[in-house]
């Protein structure tokens, strides 16, 4: 049946087209989101520091168990402090059969002043053998104020052996002497951060935490065997509860920005993938479904000269396998090349580093094409079923005559879907954090399938409503309208469907995203108190803030650490944002609208948390709190106090001293300075001084910290909406789609109207008439479905009973909506009426 498919195709080139459009689109959308999660499964970063190993050991990532339904869950969530391992691993790991010699390396946060914006690292000089390091001019460091330096970090500063330079470390800048310049062996010009070499003992005080290693490296001994050798660091390491790292994913350990870049491009990609999915589904099914309706007096034709109701189906399913093949040629390169777009601005704005490559393809392809073709000629062959179950006889009268709105099972399939999204509305209000977003978007879909089921029997019943006003407003020309609409009920269904997923996915999930920016924001300005900032990229030690405190007109000042822990949930736990204060005068820098307690008790084995945060792990005032600090290290404090503004400030608020050694750098990223209401200049001028007596320090206005706040949220939105923006523009492509094939299939029906007297002029009015009640329908269900959504997830997680709905958004969506249905309907229209009657007449379906 191929060969007749093919004919079909041709000599139906408005249905093609449709189709075609649909699904290429729909295959580069999908490509693009299953090309990201396919190269972040392949990526592994870059193993420079660690070339020479055969194993790395470290402790990057948690793995938290949960019980559900009576099975044991587990997940994995990176560390967001990297984890370290103790420094007594090394001498077990270098007792392995095999094993050479088993080297700590140590993670310094660390700047050059001579070049402060090349990303650099400190280390101890033993750990240079894992690249290995080769010496390139000079000599190694043999006493504490000597280093040895990444040739990348003197490039072009003029600088070499036996000069003094500055490096900034530990919140202090102390200088030293040059006595070597060093390159890692292979790849001289490999990505990733500089490496800088102290002394290891030097290293040891440096590090906030000498007793442990970010990571140790093993050293294969000449002729050892290699798989004996890794069961055996294996095993060690299993005993400590570390990871131990091998091949490629040695990158894994030296970046742990990898680890998060990959774990981000999954877990993006695969949602947006999921989303993606649904919305394609809808549009595939309803325009396929809408090319089989449109040609029934063709199908009905076939069947009255003996074609049997399986070639029919056999010959609608070969012309919609022939439409996607067609499809995946042009949409699956065209979501390779989105995807590198997507990923330039991925690296441009930092979510990835510059070594993240788009990876793979021909797996990604086969399985979106696959996806698409299921969807497409699942709905192609339910589309056939009704033609192709009647007899020849009643054939070509089946198709003269416009079907019932449909079956009983489908009003009942309906009812239970608008129920079940009912239900979720009240499951979302009930939840929050995640649990909320993720019942919102399930909520949505399920009220779009209500629309989409239901949608026959709500045209018939808008037809009838709206027949007084259309018929008051358009006169004669309404009346044909109404009658239009309510005969056609069913074969506008894919319409309304994708005008409704248009109006409804736009105005909620684009919005909520608006939401959730802006509530950080105000929380953020609104429970800053103080007027003045110490801020350092580098870090500050906590004697600025006692240095800050003894300012004549300051009233107080609280140094903040932001970090971020690991909490249970019901699906296992989660990181979330967090910090750490010095809660002495707490309460004149910062305002958390605390409900309940007071951070007055905020003590080492004490905490804070939002009551969002409360809530969703069930922690109430005055119970303990089980957790994992940012390196992985469980503790379990008293909750002293539950406060409001979480999305400001953070979920949890610490003690400083709880996250005394659990940071990479052990600093402060901030101090909160207030003054009195009577202080001078001479109050600002000594925070100036303060600030040049440490490294890389300024004194800013903390509304300038809102104003970044502001910026690093739209920057970390920018993925979200771009893929939003994609989806909702794949919803308006379905509904032009629908609106130009629904209007190109009414050649017979206007010219039959002309012929009977009815004017040009009459068949325009008739069709604004009905596209203004068409468009009525679509937007106050997709505006209503928008408003509940977006009201109950802000609500939910942020604790707003009215969202907040820019007016220019909101215009833009209605206006949007509105020119294109009017557009993608007058065209054609237009087109079709400039074709002489008698000739249309004859056209066709």
């Amino acid at each position: 049946m191929l060969t007749p498919a093919a004919q079909m195709l041709r000599h139906r080139k408005g249905s093609f087209v449709a189709t075609f459009a649909a699904l290429a689109a729909g295959v580069a959308v999908l490509m693009a989101c299953a090309l990201l999660v396919e190269s972040g499964w392949r990526y592994h970063g870059q193993s420079q520091r660690y070339a020479g190993t055969v194993a790395v050991v470290a402790d990057r990532d948690l793995t938290v168990s949960a019980e559900m339904f009576g099975e044991t869950e587990y997940t994995t969530v990176t560390l967001p402090e990297r984890g370290s391992v103790p420094a007594s691993l090394t001498d077990r790991l270098a007792a392995v059969p095999g094993v050479d010699r088993a080297v700590g390396d140590r993670f310094l946060a660390v700047t050059a002043a001579s070049a402060p914006d090349v990303p650099a690292t400190g280390h101890g000089w033993a750990s240079a053998a894992l690249a290995p390091y080769r010496t390139v001019d000079g000599s190694p460091p043999r006493s504490e104020g000597e280093i040895a330096v990444d040739a990348r970090l003197l490039a072009g500063t003029g600088l070499g052996p036996g000069d003094s330079t500055e490096i900034i470390t530990g919140g202090t800048s102390r200088s030293y002497r040059i006595s070597g310049i060093v390159e890692a062996e292979g790849d001289p010009d490999a990505t990733g951060s500089a490496a800088l070499f102290f002394t290891d003992a030097h290293a040891a005080r440096l590090d906030p935490h000498p007793e442990r290693f970010d990571a140790v490296g093993v050293l294969a001994a000449p002729g050892a065997d290699r798989d004996a050798l890794l069961a055996g660091v294996r095993e060690v390491t299993d005993e400590a509860g570390a990871t131990t790292y091998t091949g490629d994913d040695r990158g894994l350990a030296e970046q742990p920005e990898a680890r998060a870049a990959r774990d981000f491009t999954l877990q993006a990609g695969g949602a947006f993938a999921g989303y993606a999915a649904m919305i394609i589904a809808f549009v595939v099914a309803g325009t396929v479904g809408l090319s089989v309706r449109h040609r029934r007096r063709d199908l009905a034709l076939l069947r009255a000269v003996a074609a049997t109701p399986g070639q029919v189906r056999r010959m609608i399913l070969g012309e919609v396998g022939l439409l996607t093949v067609l499809a995946a040629a042009v949409g699956v390169p065209l979501g390779l090349v989105v995807t590198g777009r997507i990923r330039d601005g991925l690296v441009a704005r930092a979510f990835v580093p510059d070594g993240f490559t788009v990876q793979g393809g021909p797996l990604s392809g086969a399985a979106v094409t696959a996806a698409v073709a299921a969807v497409a000629l699942a709905s192609a062959w339910i589309a056939a079923l009704r033609t192709t179950r009647i007899r020849p006889t009643e054939a070509l009268g089946e198709a003269a005559v416009e079907p019932g709105p449909g079956s009983r099972a489908r009003m009942v399939t309906g009812l239970v879907s608008l129920a079940g999204a009912v239900s979720l509305t009240g499951f979302t209000g009930a939840t929050d954090g995640q649990t909320a977003l993720n019942a919102a978007v399930g909520m949505l879909y399920t009220f779009v399938l209500a629309t989409a089921l239901l949608a026959p029997w709500i045209n018939q019943a808008a037809a009838r409503f709206l027949g007084p006003v259309l018929r008051g407003v358009w006169g004669n020309s309404g009346y044909l309208a109404a009658a239009n609409l309510r005969a056609n009920a069913r074969g506008t269904v894919a319409v309304l469907t994708a005008l409704v997923l248009s109006v409804g996915f736009g105005g909620s999930v684009w919005f909520l995203q608006d939401n959730l920016q802006r509530q950080t924001v105000v929380q953020s300005r609104d429970g800053t108190l103080a007027q003045h900032a110490l801020v350092a990229g580098t870090g500050l030690p906590a004697s600025a803030t006692a240095k800050a405190r003894r300012i004549p007109g300051v009233v107080a000042a609280t140094g903040v650490r932001r970090t971020s822990v690991v909490v249970p949930n019901d699906l296992g736990a989660q990181a979330v944002v967090a910090q750490g204060i010095d809660p002495r005068g707490a309460e004149r820098t910062l305002d958390l609208k605390v409900r309940s307690g007071s951070l007055a008790g905020l003590a080492k084995g004490t905490v804070a948390v939002s009551t969002a945060q409360a809530d969703a792990a069930g922690w109430e005032l005055g119970t303990a709190a089980r957790l994992w600090l940012g390196d992985g290290t469980p503790v379990t404090l008293e909750v002293v106090a539950l406060y409001e503004r979480g999305w400001g400030f953070g979920d949890v608020t610490l003690h400083t001293r709880t996250l005394t050694g659990h940071t990479v750098t052990g600093l402060d990223d901030r101090v909160l300075v207030r003054t009195a209401p009577d202080a001078g200049a001479g109050t600002r001028e000594a925070l100036t001084d303060l600030a040049g007596r440490h490294p890389a320090i300024s004194v800013v206005a903390t509304g300038t910290l809102t104003g970044e706040l502001a910026r690093d949220l739209a920057v970390s939105g920018w993925l979200n909406k771009l893929l939003i923006a994609v989806l909702v523009g794949y919803a308006a492509l379905a509904a032009a789609n629908t609106l130009i094939m629904a209007a190109l299939a009414r050649t017979r029906e206007l010219s039959l109207l002309r012929l009977v007297g009815v004017t040009r002029g009459q068949v325009k009015r008739m069709v604004h008439a009905e596209q203004a009640g068409l468009l009525g329908v679509a937007l106050l269900i997709g505006g209503a479905i928008a408003a509940v959504t977006l009201t109950s997830v802000v609500n939910a997680v942020a604790g707003q009973r009215i969202p907040y709905v820019p007016a220019g958004g909101w215009i833009a969506i209605t206006g949007g909506t509105v020119a294109l249905a009017l557009i993608a309907t007058m065209l054609p229209v237009g087109r079709l009426l400039r074709t002489p009657p008698v000739r249309g007449i004859g056209i066709r379906e």
